[in-house]
């Protein structure tokens, strides 16, 4: 199995390299400048960008699998990698916690208070997730990570997942390690079990 990684020198995506690697995946880990970041867990970086169309086809095809892990655009990414895929390429898109609700359908990113510094990219991946839902169909999926307790830690293997609400611990805590997150990535990258929409992962 062949996947593609954009935002391959980020937090996650260095890990989702990782993980997918050690899997077995063939993985290509895709970076805006590869002067900066020749190599990605042991392998050479290829230079791409997830919202140019041109470079975007080029680099699926072939592909089963694209993961979208970027900093940013994260709209554009999804539509310029989606319309890429055109259906033969699932597309994972690494999102955002703040998107996740209170049992009353509240979005965190919405609530009184919210952190002015993260609301552009809370924002963003927001509507990249309204983009998604929009497109309907089940060639992607969107796996958010707890809205606060998300850093890098141990690779467990162990996780819970859940749909809109964020998944919490014995302590009602929402927590899951970058390592366990990728684990989570890859294994639906694998198993398809969230095709065509959201879920988020916590232990």
């Amino acid at each position: 199995m062949s996947v593609v990684v954009f935002g391959a020198a980020g937090t996650g995506g260095q890990r989702i390299v990782a993980e997918a690697v050690s899997r077995g995946l063939t993985v290509v880990p895709v970076v805006r400048d590869t002067t900066r970041h020749p190599r990605v867990a042991g392998l050479a970086t290829v230079r791409g960008d997830a919202t140019d169309p041109q470079s975007v086809s080029a680099l699926l095809a072939g592909a089963d699998a694209a993961v979208i892990a970027v900093g940013e655009s994260w709209t554009e990414a999804a539509r310029t990698v989606l319309t890429a895929a055109a259906g033969r390429v699932y597309v994972l898109h690494m999102g955002g916690g703040a998107t996740l609700t209170l049992p009353d359908g509240t979005a965190f990113v919405d609530l009184p208070g919210f952190p002015a510094e993260y609301l552009v990219p809370a924002r963003g991946q927001a509507e990249a997730l309204a983009f998604y839902r929009a497109h309907g169909g089940s060639d992607w999926t969107y796996l958010s990570p707890p809205p606060v307790d998300f850093a890098p830690g141990d690779r467990t293997g162990d996780y819970r997942t859940g749909d809109d609400q964020p998944v919490t611990d014995g302590d009602g805590n929402a927590r899951i390690s970058y390592e366990d997150y990728a684990v989570a990535l890859v294994d639906e990258i694998t198993k398809r079990a969230h095709a065509g929409r959201r879920f988020t992962v916590g232990y």
